[in-house]
């Protein structure tokens, strides 16, 4: 690792593995922007997704990634209305999003009808980047079986409606199992490569010996790492990758802030560059739900941290038993 990339740096824009596309650094990530109280703790307005998006097209954050499923196309939608009053999509910029299954339905049928709905909510004739978003909740000889889901991901390619195919999702095991198919060209992975969670190491390594790029999400473990804690030092979000953390994390997260205050900063700058400093990843997702966040995040990820910082938080990771997914080989 080196140090964190300063947006208009020389290392801010970097090329996504070999599809000849090329992202900042930091991805706006789109989960947020369509509400989503349950999962954020907050409901947020039409107004304010689309200023956020709009925020982001104004900064030297160069692409954003949402969801066909992100509260129901509500993410999409804010996304579009931000680019048509923007004038489309800027020559420079990239908009990824995701196929998604409607209930159990994830048919060869469902996935085509999946990017017709983002290109008519995004206002897009073409995609120039759709994962196939969360498998691992499905069962892997139905999906990618003659004629599924996968097999007409692959020939959406080959019309040009999308430009590459990508992989979006978080269980490691299964994934690796997609991976092997051969057929992908980006990888996204969240919460498993983190400060306090290793899970992905192998993941990510096979993602690069094919030649993938990697977009690395949910660096703050679902907002534990970004929580402000209370005055005993853990009073705050006590959920890592939407469940309940161990007691391992709890005191690790407890001790890296201490960490990071001694050092003059703090744990959601650190869990940040963590990631950004990382030149594996092509680019680093964080969720954007309010115009101000952007410069926030701009913020922290050019933020002055310390080197001396880096070895006394790895000396502080969880063990690899309480990971989310423990390591495997490939």
């Amino acid at each position: 690792m080196t140090t964190s990339p300063r947006p208009g740096s020389p290392d801010w824009l970097r090329p996504l593995g070999r599809t000849g596309l090329q992202v900042s650094a930091v991805c706006a990530g789109g989960s947020p922007l369509g509400s989503l109280p349950r999962l954020y703790g907050h409901d947020g307005s039409a107004d304010q997704g689309v200023a956020t998006v709009r925020a982001v097209l104004g900064s030297p954050i160069r692409v954003i990634d949402t969801s066909n499923g992100y509260s129901d196309g509500e993410s999409e939608r804010r996304i579009g209305e931000a680019l048509a009053v923007s004038g489309g999509v800027p020559r420079d910029f990239l908009v990824v999003t995701k196929v998604d299954a409607r209930g159990r339905d994830y048919s060869a049928a469902r996935v085509r009808a999946s990017v017709a709905e983002s290109r008519d909510r995004l206002g897009m004739a073409a995609l120039p980047l759709v994962h196939l978003h969360d498998p691992e909740y499905f069962d892997f000889d139905e999906i990618t079986a003659l004629g599924g889901a996968v097999d007409a991901l692959v020939a959406l390619k080959e019309s040009g409606q999308v430009g590459s195919i990508g992989l979006a999702g978080g269980h490691v095991q299964e994934l690796a199992r997609y991976l092997a198919l051969g057929v992908f060209d980006v990888l996204l992975i969240h919460n498993r490569w983190t400060i306090v969670d290793r899970s992905a190491g192998a993941l990510i390594d096979e993602a690069l010996g094919r030649g993938m790029g990697i977009f690395n999400a949910a660096v703050y473990g679902g907002g534990i790492l970004a929580g402000t804690p209370g005055p005993d030092g853990r009073t705050g979000p006590t959920t890592y990758g939407y469940r309940p953390a161990p007691p391992e994390v709890l005191d690790a997260v407890t001790a890296m802030r201490r960490v990071c205050a001694e050092h003059g900063t703090d744990l959601t700058t650190a869990a940040l560059q963590f990631s950004v400093r990382d030149r594996r990843f092509a680019s680093t997702v964080i969720g954007m739900s309010r115009p101000e966040r952007v410069a926030q995040t701009l913020a922290a990820a050019a933020a002055s941290v310390p080197d001396a910082i880096w070895d006394e938080l790895e000396s502080l990771l969880p063990p690899e038993r309480v990971w989310l997914d423990a390591p495997f080989d490939t």
